[in-house]
């Protein structure tokens, strides 16, 4: 069994950070998680959501065509599902494609109903 390593990757803050953050996660699977408070007439709901990401493995030129190229700068682990990387280095995922965007509708949705 692999250990488990526990690392909060944030935006970052240049080409290299990115180019770190994205070779660290190249072959390798991670989790997403968002959080979520909704505040409405004094009532609070507090939720959140975990996506499993599995990562091929990436080349060093596809790390500097993606920062290159795309914005990376403003996405936590250096990377948008979204863009041409989500083609290129997501194998698969566990759980929910938009709470890797950003925010978990799904949950969200469910959560705005009950509330």
């Amino acid at each position: 069994m692999l250990p488990i390593i526990t690392e909060i990757l944030g935006k970052p803050e240049d080409a290299t950070h990115a180019t770190e953050m994205l070779s660290k996660l190249s072959g390798t699977n991670h989790q997403v998680y968002t959080g979520v408070s909704i505040v409405h007439a004094g009532k609070t709901h507090s939720f959140y959501d975990v996506t499993e990401v599995f990562f091929n493995p990436l080349t060093a030129e596809q790390i500097e065509f993606y920062i290159t190229n795309f914005n990376p700068f403003d996405k936590a682990g250096a990377y948008g599902i979204q863009d041409w990387i989500g083609l290129v280095a997501v194998d698969k995922i566990i759980g929910s494609y938009t709470n890797v965007m950003g925010l978990p509708t799904e949950k969200l949705y469910k959560a705005l109903v009950a509330f």
